[in-house]
């Protein structure tokens, strides 16, 4: 078993998304809000050096969402290519991150 984490800056695509694990029987995620280190640095005008930061990114995201799902092994495939057919991959910067970390014990009913 895995556990998928999805780092979505691209928020606006959270619906299409949840529609596509759901139509591929993906039914369990958990979505939290979050905020990167940089977009919070940014929002801190206190700090003096941040304005040059500000340069660095076009449009600094105000929030992103961390999406969770424990998975079968096999499904973490199918994920990923919902990940690049929705949300336009990860190979551009600032798109987001997608990773999976083994999951050796689990207790609990999964959706």
């Amino acid at each position: 078993m895995k556990l998928v984490v999805y780092v979505m800056n691209r928020t606006e695509y959270l619906d299409e998304f949840l529609h596509e694990l759901k139509e591929k029987n993906i039914n369990g995620a958990t979505i939290l809000n979050s905020t990167g280190m940089v977009g919070r640095l940014i929002q801190n005008d206190d700090m003096e050096f941040i304005g040059s930061l500000k340069a660095l990114f076009e449009n600094p995201r105000k929030e992103s969402r961390v999406i969770l799902m424990a998975v079968d092994d096999e499904l973490v495939k199918t994920i990923f290519q919902i990940i690049d057919e929705v949300c336009g991959g990860l190979d551009k910067p600032n798109s987001g991150i997608a990773f999976t970390l083994s999951i050796d014990d689990i207790k609990g009913k999964i959706i």
